[in-house]
């Protein structure tokens, strides 16, 4: 069971640590000190339903069709390494300094409203937590449960210290070579997740 926690709480770290509007919104928020709690907690509660999803839809789904979990298993991997091999490319681009916004301040409903949307209507999200992390979370059977809440675990903490500890990375992600080397970190590690998955 802890070993099952551990790599959903990894799992979930490393693919929500590749660069996105979703983050890169999180970011501009906690850089501007703005509406960050609400931010978080919309991300973070988001991830959860999807998580849990994921876990137990892609459980009961499996049981029904064999074959799908090893079909889903092997899809994995092809997304892993194609979204991998797209972060070597945003590298090689040079990386984008984030700056936050000159604007004035948006109001509440308008800034969660925005979230809502970058986290809901990004057909990713539903690829990373709900078909990857599912598909993941049956190798850990029958200890599923303890990988979702950990992945989870690993959203919250995650959004929790981009929104919150912005203010300390402003200097650093004010610099393109800051993304360049934040990209090539995640697709190494997209790449040992595929190299897992293939050879597991």
């Amino acid at each position: 069971m802890l070993e099952a926690a551990m790599h959903g709480y990894l799992v979930s770290l490393s693919l929500i640590l590749a660069i996105g509007a979703q983050n890169a919104f999180v970011l501009r928020q906690g850089l501007r000190r703005e509406h960050v709690a609400a931010v978080v907690a919309v991300c973070a509660v988001s991830d959860a339903v999807l998580i849990g999803a994921g876990v137990a839809g892609f459980g009961a789904l499996s049981a029904r069709l064999p074959w799908f979990g090893e079909a889903m298993r092997w899809l994995g991997v092809v997304f892993l390494l194609v979204y991998g091999a797209l972060r070597f490319k945003a590298a090689l681009k040079g990386g984008e300094a984030l700056r936050p916004s000159e604007a004035t301040s948006a109001s509440l409903g308008r800034v969660v409203a925005t979230c809502l949307l970058l986290t809901w209507a990004n057909p990713h999200v539903y690829l990373d937590t709900v078909v990857l992390i599912g598909s993941i979370s049956a190798q850990y059977a029958p200890h599923q449960l303890a990988f979702g809440i950990a992945a989870a675990c690993g959203s919250l903490s995650f959004f929790t210290a981009l929104g919150f500890g912005a203010r300390l990375l402003a200097p650093l992600f004010a610099r393109p070579v800051a993304w360049v080397w934040l990209e090539i970190g995640v697709g190494c590690t997209m790449w040992a997740i595929a190299a897992g998955l293939a050879l597991g």
